[in-house]
């Protein structure tokens, strides 16, 4: 690069006094991106937005107070939070380039004025140990002709902006870890207090098979078969007892609690969320309004845009008026005094001209995270439409899986009621009366189990779909 060329770029940034490398624009997402969701299932879901605080969808108290108890304590949240605040004062920092920086110095030297040796010949006076005093204000402000502080700005104000989707994402994630941990609590509950009365069920048979027995109608071999029934479906308790204890250690950490202090009301919960409502699940223009990864994804992809600005600006030279004013004397009242005064003002330049290739390297560099960071937004986007297409889809599949299995389960009690009479009457046998028995004891249980897929297919659907950021981003 020839000098002419140089000194051209210079005057030519210095009079149009703009902002050098590209202006950030709204990348569009890929095609189809913002089209209906394809899995919403009109009996199921509605085409409303979601609500901030999904989870009162529920109307259970208990939700809304358990969340907001991990809201408070969760530590994955505190660390987000504290990198919001340092994103936040980075921020500050960076709009600080744009006002005159000030330094203040004041000092007092005691020693020998070397400068008198070279002055004696002139007349002047022989080296003395004295004191030295100054106090200067210098005062610099650079003239920011081609963006180099405006495009730092709008870095770091989309760094804060990433950080405020960071810490909506892991406050989602905490919301639904929790509600998933209580839910799960609630669907063992009901799977115990189902297992229970199986156990009664076919305990109270095993009962009549033994009167039978001893009533000559029926023989040992009767009993033993009826006993394993019993024994059968006492086995399916311990499990279920041990999952529910883990769920509720699971809750008690999410909380910020120690495993002695886990909640103990919520260990007596043996109904399942259930919604008042169809879930509203929006559109795909919410979905990526909504998502905080993808808000995350868009203001990386913002703030690598501003730093080509910020590296472009690095190949031009850097401009600041600098001044100073002060005082500087053997003596303190000298300090004040016109003859001690000083003072100066002028422009100060600073560039890397000629070698420019390590300036050059960093716009490469800048253009290169910002391609990546654009890449990264699309797949962010494909991510979020893929969980969210997912967990639609499992929800819907499991509600036509949970319809079928309650009509098979009323079958079930009606074939048992039909075999029991006719046990009792000596038309069918032992055999086929345990065979309804253990038919309806696995009925029950795989639609207590499907009512636990549902809280949780829920669950995910409402994580997937990114409700309660607007809450998020209020705090």
């Amino acid at each position: 690069m020839s000098w002419r060329a140089a000194l051209s770029i210079v005057l030519t940034g210095a009079l149009g006094g703009c902002a050098v490398g590209p202006n950030y624009h709204a990348p569009v997402p890929p095609a189809g991106a913002e089209a209906p969701l394809v899995s919403v299932n009109p009996a199921a879901e509605a085409p409303s937005e979601p609500p901030d605080a999904w989870w009162r969808l529920y109307d259970d108290a208990e939700f809304d107070r358990l969340v907001q108890q991990a809201f408070a304590a969760n530590a994955d949240l505190a660390v987000a939070q504290a990198n919001l605040s340092v994103a936040r004062a980075s921020l500050e920092a960076a709009r600080n380039g744009q006002y005159p920086q000030t330094t203040t110095q004041l000092a007092g030297i005691y020693g020998r004025d070397a400068t008198a040796d070279e002055i004696l010949e002139f007349g002047g006076h022989a080296p003395q140990t004295l004191w030295l005093f100054d106090d200067v204000l210098d005062v610099s402000y650079e003239l920011d002709l081609f963006g180099h502080v405006r495009r730092s700005i709008e870095a770091a104000h989309a760094d804060a902006q990433a950080a405020v989707a960071a810490r909506d994402a892991v406050k989602i994630t905490v919301a639904a870890e929790t509600t998933r941990a209580y839910a799960q609590i609630c669907d063992l509950g009901e799977q115990l207090a189902v297992a229970r009365r199986s156990l009664a069920l076919v305990d109270h048979e095993a009962e009549i098979t033994r009167q039978r027995r001893d009533a000559g109608a029926g023989s040992q071999f009767d009993v033993v078969r009826a006993e394993q029934v019993v024994a059968q479906t006492r086995a399916a308790i311990p499990p279920l007892e041990g999952q529910r204890r883990a769920a509720v250690f699971q809750l008690t950490a999410l909380l910020g609690r120690t495993p002695a202090l886990a909640p103990r009301e919520v260990q007596a919960c043996e109904t399942p969320p259930r919604l008042a409502s169809l879930i509203p699940v929006g559109d795909g223009v919410g979905l990526l309004k909504r998502r905080p990864d993808v808000r995350l994804a868009d203001r990386r992809l913002a703030a690598a845009t501003a730093r080509i600005g910020v590296a472009t600006a690095d190949l031009y030279p850097r401009i600041s008026l600098t001044g100073l004013y002060g005082g500087a004397s053997a003596d303190l009242s000298g300090l004040i005094a016109e003859r001690g005064l000083t003072w100066g003002v002028g422009p100060s330049i600073s560039w890397s001209f000629p070698n420019m290739a390590g300036p050059i390297a960093q716009v490469h560099a800048a253009k290169a995270s910002a391609a990546g960071a654009l890449a990264g937004f699309d797949s962010t986007v494909l991510q979020a439409l893929k969980e969210t297409e997912q967990a639609l889809a499992t929800y819907g599949a499991e509600l036509d899986h949970h319809q079928a299995l309650v009509e098979a389960e009323a079958k079930a009690r009606t074939a048992l009621d039909m075999a029991h009479g006719q046990y009792l009457a000596g038309s069918v046998s032992t055999l086929d009366l345990l065979t309804s028995e253990q038919v309806l004891v696995a009925a029950d249980a795989a639609v207590a189990a499907s009512d636990a897929a549902l809280s949780q297919d829920q669950i995910a659907v409402f994580k997937a779909l990114g409700g309660g950021w607007r809450t998020a981003a209020a705090r």
